[in-house]
């Protein structure tokens, strides 16, 4: 399997818009009423959450980066 670097913001985004469409969806299903215009607030709220959850995880420190290719135990056997 592959695997990928965490993106948060796009966590956070996702999530809100996920939120959007299953208050839309309770609306249509008879479940309660939405007004038409909730969606704006959700979605510039969620957005701007996914900018502060992407700014803090691209400002965090990193840990010290492993040499490509080489595993951490492996050592330069060459006599010279």
């Amino acid at each position: 399997m592959l695997r990928h670097e965490f993106h948060p913001g796009k966590l956070v985004a996702g999530l809100f818009l996920l939120l959007v469409a299953v208050v839309y969806a309770g609306d249509a299903g008879g479940a309660w009423d939405a007004p038409w215009f909730v969606a704006l607030p959700l979605v510039m709220a969620g957005l701007f959450l996914a900018g502060v959850a992407a700014a803090i995880h691209g400002i965090r420190p990193r840990g010290t980066a492993r040499p490509v290719g080489r595993s951490q135990g492996a050592k330069d056997q060459r006599q010279d």
